[in-house]
């Protein structure tokens, strides 16, 4: 029988496998040529000259201001003692006695004005009197405080489909809104009255985005089935199919100014589509998992995608590449949104929610506190973000701030079985008054704030915490 090989700990195995690359190496360390002392004192010079160059431009108009008021160059900048103006001799020599000396032992002259040189940590054009000097009151790094938005409450709940209810699209004039759902069926309905007005069938596999073009009288739908189609709404027919996407469709999104739609889905790409021709334009590859979201906009970048590979990018449409990958996530980004008016947008994973300044997607803030799987997101131009989850959670924020204003939990159909709670696509109507979700228990729900709620009956518990701000 062989010898029992023995086992060693990872921790070993490292120590080792370093010992054995130094042993190796140790022997070339004194042949490595010697460094150019030139190159490295004009490299210092250089590094020197671009980090402390503007403070030595400020050290040197300092100097300059402090020859022409009479103050020597080696003050030391201590804190005066002087609180009052003194009224006796004695009290004048104790001021004086208090008064910060050059290192030569001569006091500073009490005619020169300290504040009129700048230097910290004195108050600048104090009062006549020279010889008192009040210091700056430097306030502790402050957070705006949130608006306050009255509470959410629910107010309709519709019944209609057989399955469950994935996606959701408000008609531009407000006075409708489509549904899409697992049962294979697009249901519109009427928004103020919640009444089924007509239903599309034509998909052979769960909807799982929907439009509803502002230009057209058309509406595009994308499902599981591979299917992209273009519905026109005058004859309730499908006018179009967009044949490319290998595997599921899941998110779609129109551009506002120019005739294109973008697909995303399972295959890892967002597609982007002539809407007149059906021509694929540009197929956006990049992503390493499936492609969950997507959104348009007229302004740079245009195109905005966020993946199961935990990343977010940013797309030029005209050149159809990658502009900017944000990598600060780390788990699934499931949903985007953009705001209606500030140029910024948002997305949603279990870790965080995050907000990115356009057009560079610069990091701004992480909204935390729900954690769940976000399946979407939703905002209005008050300044309201909601996120839903896979567990029926609804929370409610202000954007600007990141304040979670209130949390709510969507209730279950009666009937259906508690896992059947999750959110997996909400809209605001064009008012920003109405909030329409599309839930697992097989419902749409509809919120709207609480008329009666006032800042005494909900006020704003504003506890910032700066730790917990901290920038990725």
């Amino acid at each position: 029988m062989g010898e029992d090989i023995q086992k060693h700990s990872v921790h070993t195995l490292v120590f080792r496998s370093l010992k054995r690359t130094h042993d190796m190496f140790l022997s070339e360390e004194g042949s490595l040529p010697p460094l150019d002392s030139k190159a490295v004192a004009a490299w210092k010079s250089s590094k020197a000259k671009d980090t402390y160059g503007p403070i030595v431009e400020f050290v040197k108009k300092q100097q300059d201001l402090i020859k022409k008021t009479g103050l020597p160059t080696n003050y030391p900048g201590a804190t005066l003692a002087i609180t009052k103006k003194p009224d006796q001799d004695g009290e004048q020599s104790q001021a004086l006695a208090l008064m910060p000396s050059t290192p030569s032992g001569h006091q500073l002259p009490q005619s020169a004005n300290i504040s009129a040189v700048g230097i910290p940590g004195y108050a600048a054009g104090g009062p006549s009197n020279n010889t008192t000097q009040s210091l700056v009151t430097r306030k502790a790094p402050t957070m705006p405080k949130p608006q306050w938005h009255p509470p959410w409450k629910l107010y309709r709940v519709i019944s209609g489909h057989i399955g469950w209810v994935r996606c959701v699209a408000v008609d531009p004039t407000n006075e409708w809104f489509c549904t899409g759902s697992a049962d294979r069926v697009i249901k519109i309905w009427d928004l103020a009255s919640g009444k089924l007005k007509l239903s599309l069938t034509g998909h052979v596999s769960t909807v799982r985005a929907l439009q509803v073009s502002p230009r057209h009288p058309y509406l595009f739908s994308a499902g599981e089935d591979r299917q992209v189609k273009c519905w026109d709404l005058e004859y309730n027919k499908v006018i179009r199919h967009y044949h490319g996407h290998l595997s599921a469709v899941y998110s779609m999104a129109l551009h506002p100014t120019i005739d294109v739609l973008v697909t995303c889905g399972r295959d890892s790409t967002a597609r982007v589509w002539d809407m007149r021709t059906k021509a694929n334009i540009h197929t956006l590859t990049g992503h390493t998992n499936t492609v969950a979201s997507v959104v348009c906009q007229a302004a740079e970048p245009q195109i905005i995608t966020s993946s199961h590979d935990n990343t977010i990018r940013l797309w030029d449409l005209a050149a159809g590449k990658s502009m900017a990958t944000l990598t600060n996530h780390k788990k699934s980004v499931r949903a985007v949104v953009l705001h209606p008016s500030l140029y910024m947008f948002a997305s949603a994973s279990p870790d965080n929610i995050k907000q990115w300044k356009c057009p560079e997607g610069k990091f701004i803030q992480n909204l935390s506190g729900h954690n769940a799987i976000l399946n979407c997101l939703a905002v209005n131009a008050d300044n309201v973000l909601v996120s839903g989850a896979d567990n029926g959670s609804l929370h409610f924020w202000d954007f600007k701030t990141g304040y979670n204003f209130q949390r709510t939990q969507a209730p279950v159909q009666p009937g259906s079985m508690d896992s059947e709670a999750g959110v997996f696509a909400m809209a605001f109507d064009n008012s920003g008054s109405r909030l329409i979700t599309a839930e697992a228990d097989k419902t749409i729900k509809i919120y709207k704030e609480d008329d009666e709620a006032t800042e005494e009956t909900h006020p704003i518990n504003w506890k910032p915490d700066l730790l917990k701000r901290r920038r990725y």
